[in-house]
């Protein structure tokens, strides 16, 4: 026991070499195959559902004593990336749930329990931002009706995690006894929601399916709720065995979603050197596209941009894991640097940025208006 501590207070030296990045990387001739197939339908085909799972991307948040992998953060945001290098909206999906399932690890021990006690790979869908739903409270739990927003994911969920508020007598909000917090959260079980037709017409991460879905006066039990804490959350999991699990929020949430641009970004330029290897420039008698300097000079500087937000990414939450793992509290300063990618109105202005800069180029210098992995033009 004292070995698996000892490893796990270390951060792999090869994330890349991680069998869970490998078998991610794998797979990206198949993503491509059904990434038209996925933001037709709006949702996964059975049968890649089914390889993802295999994989084990499904557990990778879950800790080993309830048979997941419990990977450290680096690893989930590298599979991440990677695979929304593939397509996408299957890494924003197996993003946002990796952060879901964390936050179901703050319920009760009979709550987690009924959630992953039959398989730690359960696929939770939904949404952390407080609101949506409106309780009154009954004999061992509550009533439950309301409406949520970005249901990424719902189509392929055995769970739903949305928030709401518990109306006294009065008609006024209940502060929660425990977290004084005006709003609760509690899962639901798929079965028990509907899905909003319609309801998510967007031009780019159609295959996301983040749905609007509803719950009309359903029985929620005590054990699926909990405190909602922090804006939009705070680590209420701490205590599961493991460093991954004393990590500040900071380390998961914001990350999360900066991984995905950033395979989405490397999709493109590797999609524009591909291009540049085999184009003739038109109106050009001879020459490649690849021969062009200013063609190699913007490839150039969209990687510099690119490599550039990955290597901070990683480094402030290297910083961040290594504070904990020295026995040591992190400090403000060290969050909020962590929190860079977090979708605050100046951040998700830099990672649109971000984004919008390295795909322009690579459309510029090819002279293409569109992409294979086009899911990049929805970034909430």
């Amino acid at each position: 026991m004292d070995t698996v501590i000892a490893e796990d207070s270390r951060l792999p030296a090869d994330i890349d070499a991680q069998p869970l990045v490998r078998a991610a990387a794998a797979l990206h001739p198949v993503l491509r195959k059904y990434h038209e197939e996925i933001e037709r339908e709006q949702h996964m085909p059975p049968a890649l559902f089914g390889q993802l799972r295999e994989a084990g991307f499904y557990k990778m948040v879950i800790p080993r004593s309830l048979g997941g992998l419990q990977v450290d953060p680096l690893t989930y945001l590298r599979v991440v990336e990677t695979l929304a290098e593939g397509v996408g909206s299957v890494g924003w999906n197996l993003g946002n749930g990796g952060v879901g399932q964390l936050v179901t690890l703050g319920l009760p021990d009979d709550g987690v329990d009924e959630i992953y006690g039959k398989r730690a790979d359960t696929v939770i869908a939904g949404t952390a931002v407080p609101g949506g739903g409106r309780a009154v409270p009954v004999a061992g739990g509550y009533r439950v009706g309301g409406r949520w927003s970005f249901g990424s994911g719902c189509q392929e969920a055995s769970w739903m995690l949305g928030s709401f508020q518990v109306i006294g007598d009065d008609g006024e909000p209940r502060r929660h006894p425990n977290g004084g917090s005006l709003y609760w959260r509690g899962v639901f079980a798929r079965a028990e929601a509907e899905i909003v037709p319609g309801s998510w017409d967007v031009t780019g991460l159609r295959g996301t399916g983040s749905f609007d879905w509803t719950v009309n006066d359903v029985f929620l039990p005590e054990r699926r709720t909990m405190p909602q804490v922090g804006i939009p959350l705070e680590n209420q999991w701490s205590r599961w065995r493991g460093l991954t699990y004393q990590l500040p929020v900071q380390c998961w949430v914001g990350p999360h979603h900066s991984a995905v641009i950033t395979g989405i970004a490397r999709a493109g330029l590797n999609a524009l050197i591909e291009l540049a290897g085999g184009k003739q420039p038109r109106g050009r008698p001879v020459g490649l596209l690849c021969d062009s300097p200013q063609v190699q000079d913007a490839i150039g500087r969209a990687d510099a941009i690119l490599n550039a937000g990955r290597t901070y990414r990683s480094a402030m939450i290297t910083e961040l894991w290594n504070t904990i793992a020295s026995g040591k509290e992190t400090t403000l300063e060290q969050r909020a640097a962590a929190a860079w990618p977090r979708a605050t109105p100046p951040t998700a202005r830099a990672r649109r940025w971000t984004l919008y800069t390295v795909t322009a180029a690579a459309r510029r210098s090819s002279g293409r208006a569109g992409w294979p992995n086009a899911g990049a033009t929805c970034i909430p």
